[in-house]
């Protein structure tokens, strides 16, 4: 890839996306080329789908259409805008990617992460992120940033019990373990601002491959 493919990550309430629009600022304001989008969406195919995967109606979504749904949406926001960018030479900041399915549909949903790891791979083809960044919290505390911000998205996924959210957070732990690498840790917990920072310095220091 010419550009950078970079991701957060992360369960409800950890802040990410927030954060995710101040970094792009920044990046932007010292020079870089850099777009912000997010999974699923980012476009208005991909967008129609997480319509209806979020729909707190559709508590029927078995868990296997669930994760194809993603992987569906996935593919068309990699087609039309996020290889486009990288071919451009240009930073890609995504608001989720396929750890996210790992993580919800292969160890919450309990559809096994090597199964949907390998469904996503004909969405993906090779395209993996060259950073992603795991915005750490624990669920409850995440869930109770939720309660409080009245501006937030309310989607299905907010209607889980606290274990499918657990789940979501010791998936996301394993994922960090496997692919060290590739995934940094960020304490979500801290105040925004030293968030902020924290994830700032690990973009920059990536970029300028340190």
């Amino acid at each position: 890839m010419k550009g950078h493919f970079i991701t957060f990550e992360g369960g409800e309430g950890a802040g990410k996306t927030s954060i995710l629009q101040t970094i792009k600022q920044k990046l932007s304001g010292q020079g870089y080329k850099v777009i912000a989008t997010r999974e699923p969406g980012g476009i208005e195919i991909s967008e129609k789908i997480r319509e209806i995967i979020h729909d707190p109606l559709h508590t029927a979504m078995d868990a296997r259409t669930e994760a194809l749904l993603y992987a569906a949406a996935r593919n068309q926001h990699l087609v039309e805008k996020v290889i486009p960018a990288l071919e451009q030479g240009k930073i890609v900041i995504c608001d989720r990617f396929i750890d996210s399915s790992l993580a919800y549909q292969g160890y919450a949903r309990g559809l096994g992460m090597d199964e949907v790891f390998t469904l996503n791979q004909f969405a993906i083809r090779d395209y993996m992120p060259n950073l992603t960044l795991f915005f750490d919290i624990e669920p409850k505390k995440g869930l109770e940033r939720i309660k409080v911000n009245k501006d937030r998205e309310r989607n299905r996924l907010d209607l889980e019990e606290i274990h499918f959210h657990e789940l979501v957070y010791e998936a996301y732990q394993i994922l960090a373990e496997k692919y060290p690498h590739r995934i940094q840790t960020i304490d979500a917990a801290q105040s925004i601002e030293m968030v902020e920072t924290d994830a700032m310095d690990r973009i920059i220091s990536h970029l300028q491959g340190k």
